[in-house]
């Protein structure tokens, strides 16, 4: 027999904003989280205080009871899971797990991916979709199985990405839309109405590595649409980056310019007071929000007021080898 959403017994593992509004989603649906699993808390903000994550904060507040292991291979920890004798578990925003974790519960362990699989497996779907100029994206809901996100799925929804979309707003919409995804799963698994479907792996695989220092770094030697998703891709986290007066500088907005030029790709042009734009294959991609190394984030007008750039000899819009194409 079927149990009831109320009788169903799910331990709920996750960390950051993104799984928490699915936490609270699950809990409002009237299904019964027996514990929830997140990471330890860690050292943070003014003060380095303790901080526990979003998920776990949460969970307290509802008086969930939280298990905060730093290894998940720990058999204390384990044995502690065993214990609140969960039908099934779902993973959002996590870790990779054990197999003797995930394979723990009768009904098994279900997690959601924010991209349409078997397309954007890994650690960064929401920041590669942009990055590759896709119009479109999802989410998915499978069930674990040894090979990472490759295991059978029961729900897919999709998601329009706009020209402005940044990874932070991505993530937003996703966020909603995954969460009507894990609702529609669990409801699935509580009525028997269970549809799961291999992921077919046809034509090419677009992957979502995770993202560190060496592949956020713009690549002015490109066209101007090609930089402009790279950093709304990666806006605001973990960010865009390049190189400016010899320090890092990290780039959040800009906006395009179709000029033909006879400049170097990757040349900095200025006035010193209104803009900062980069010569790139096909015209300019002008800075619009930035932050220089050591300094709070900015509008580039107040970065400009602030950073004597004299000593630069930047070239202007006035500059020879510039000329505009209309």
């Amino acid at each position: 027999m079927l149990k009831s959403k109320k009788d169903l017994r799910i331990i709920f593992l996750g960390n950051p904003e993104f799984a928490r509004f699915h936490l609270e989603r699950i809990l409002e649906n009237g299904y019964n989280v027996v514990a929830v699993v997140s990471a330890p808390d860690r050292p943070g903000g003014r003060g380095m205080k303790l901080m526990a994550t979003p998920v776990t904060q949460y969970a307290r507040k509802q008086n969930i009871p939280c298990l905060q292991p730093s290894n998940l291979k720990n058999e204390a920890f384990q044995e502690e899971l065993k214990t609140y004798n969960a039908d099934l578990q779902v993973v959002i925003a996590f870790r990779m797990l054990p197999v003797v974790v995930w394979n723990m519960p009768p009904m098994g362990t279900y997690n959601l991916h924010a991209s349409l699989l078997p397309q954007y497996r890994g650690a960064a779907p929401i920041n590669w979709a942009i990055m590759n100029g896709e119009t479109e994206t999802g989410v998915s809901t499978f069930k674990l199985k040894h090979e990472i996100d490759t295991g059978d799925l029961l729900v897919q929804k999709t998601c329009t990405i706009t020209n402005d979309d940044t990874a932070g707003t991505l993530h937003d919409k996703l966020m909603h839309v995954g969460a009507d995804a894990v609702i529609e799963t669990l409801d699935q698994l509580v009525s028997g109405e269970v549809k799961q479907l291999p992921q077919l792996d046809n034509g090419e695989l677009k992957a979502a590595p995770k993202l560190f220092t060496a592949n956020t770094e713009i690549d002015w030697n490109t066209a101007t649409t090609r930089v402009r998703n790279i950093i709304r891709g990666l806006s605001p986290y973990p960010a865009a980056h390049t190189t400016f007066d010899g320090k890092k500088l990290i780039v959040y907005e800009v906006e395009t310019e179709l000029i033909e030029h006879h400049l170097t790709s990757g040349t900095f042009i200025s006035d010193g007071k209104r803009y900062l734009k980069v010569a790139v294959v096909d015209g300019f991609i002008s800075l619009k929000n930035i932050k220089a190394q050591g300094k709070r984030q900015m509008a580039i007008h107040d970065f400009l007021n602030g950073y004597d750039i004299s000593h630069l000899h930047l070239a202007s819009e006035n500059s020879p080898g510039t000329k505009d194409t209309e």
